[in-house]
C-alpha cells in the first residue's frame, strides 16, 4: 500500500506503525484515520506479527485532529459529519481490539485525539518530558470518541477534572492517573519498548491473542456506544461554538467566550 500519512514497517515479529505528518504535529485527518484503521486490521491478521508498535515522527506524538480538517467538516451536512466522526470511532476501536498487542512509543506531547490513541493501546511508554491534555473543551469540542478508552485508562474521577479543565498534564501525572504505564528518558525509550515487545513475542501467540480477547469481552464497548460518541462529536463539531474555537486556534487568538484577562493563546501553548 502507498501510505500517505504513515510509515509502516515489519521487522521480524514486530510491526511498527509510525504517524508521519510531523509538519502538522502528526494530527490526523480523514486519510490518516483510514490508514490507521487499515494498518491495524492488516497487521492484526498477519500470523507472523506478534506485537505492533505505534510510534510517531518528529517532536510531537500526536496533536489530535487536524484543525483544518475539523474546520472543513464543521461546514458539512450533519450526515457527512456523523459518518466522518464514526470513522474516527471505528479507527480507535480497531487499535483497541487489534488481536496483536499494541505498544505506544510516545516520544513527545499528545493532545485530544492523540491521548485517545494512547489509551486505546495495550501498553504506553513515554519520555519523561512529554505532556498530555484533553484539550477539546478549549476548542468548544468534546472528547467523545476517545472517551470509552480514556475513561477505562484514567477512571471517571480523573476524567472529571481533566476533561473539564483541558489542562496540560506532565508525564509523571499521566502515569499516576493511568494514561501511561511507564516513563523513561529519551535515550532509553527505544530499549524499553524493544524489551517489552520481546517479552510479549516470547509468550504463546495464541495465549496472548486470547488474553486480549478476554479483556475485550470483559470490558465490552458496544456498537451503540461507538455510534453515540460519534453522534455527540458530529453535533458539537458543527456548532457555532466549535466553529469559533477552531477558527480562533487557527488565527492564534482567544475565542469569543474566553475571559479577556487570560493570557493563554491556545490550548497547546507551553
Amino acid at each position: 500500500m502507498n501510505w500517505k500519512t504513515l510509515d509502516v514497517t515489519l521487522g521480524g515479529r514486530v510491526a511498527t506503525v509510525t504517524l508521519n505528518r510531523p509538519k502538522v504535529h502528526n494530527a490526523f485527518d480523514e486519510t490518516a484515520i483510514k490508514e490507521l484503521e487499515h494498518s491495524f486490521r492488516m497487521f492484526g491478521e498477519r500470523e507472523e506479527v506478534r506485537v505492533i508498535v505505534l510510534a510517531a515522527s518528529g517532536a510531537t506524538f500526536c496533536a489530535g485532529a487536524d484543525l483544518n480538517w475539523l474546520k472543513r467538516m464543521g461546514d458539512q451536512l450533519y450526515e457527512q459529519n456523523l459518518a466522518d466522526a464514526f470513522g474516527l470511532a471505528a479507527m480507535l476501536r480497531a487499535v483497541y481490539t487489534c488481536p496483536k498487542p499494541v505498544i505506544a512509543r510516545i516520544q513527545g506531547d499528545a493532545y485530544g485525539g492523540g491521548t485517545g490513541l494512547i489509551a486505546a493501546a495495550d501498553i504506553a511508554v513515554a519520555v519523561d518530558t512529554a505532556h498530555f491534555g484533553f484539550t477539546e473543551v478549549k476548542l468548544g469540542l468534546l472528547p467523545a470518541t476517545v472517551s470509552p478508552y480514556v475513561l477505562r485508562a484514567i477512571g471517571v474521577g480523573n476524567a472529571r477534572r481533566y476533561f473539564l479543565t483541558g489542562e496540560r498534564i506532565n508525564a509523571v501525572e499521566a502515569a499516576r492517573i493511568g494514561l501511561l504505564h511507564e516513563i523513561t528518558s529519551a535515550g532509553l525509550l527505544d530499549s524499553k519498548v524493544e524489551s517489552l515487545a520481546n517479552s510479549i513475542a516470547r509468550n504463546g501467540p495464541q495465549a496472548v491473542t486470547k488474553c486480549k480477547k478476554l479483556i475485550e469481552d470483559m470490558d465490552f464497548i458496544s456498537e451503540k456506544v461507538l455510534l453515540d460518541t460519534a453522534e455527540r462529536f458530529a453535533r458539537i463539531r458543527a456548532s457555532d461554538e466549535a466553529r469559533e474555537g477552531v477558527q480562533a486556534f487557527l488565527e492564534k487568538r482567544l475565542p469569543a467566550w474566553a475571559p479577556r484577562e487570560t493570557q493563554e493563546r491556545s490550548p497547546h501553548d507551553k
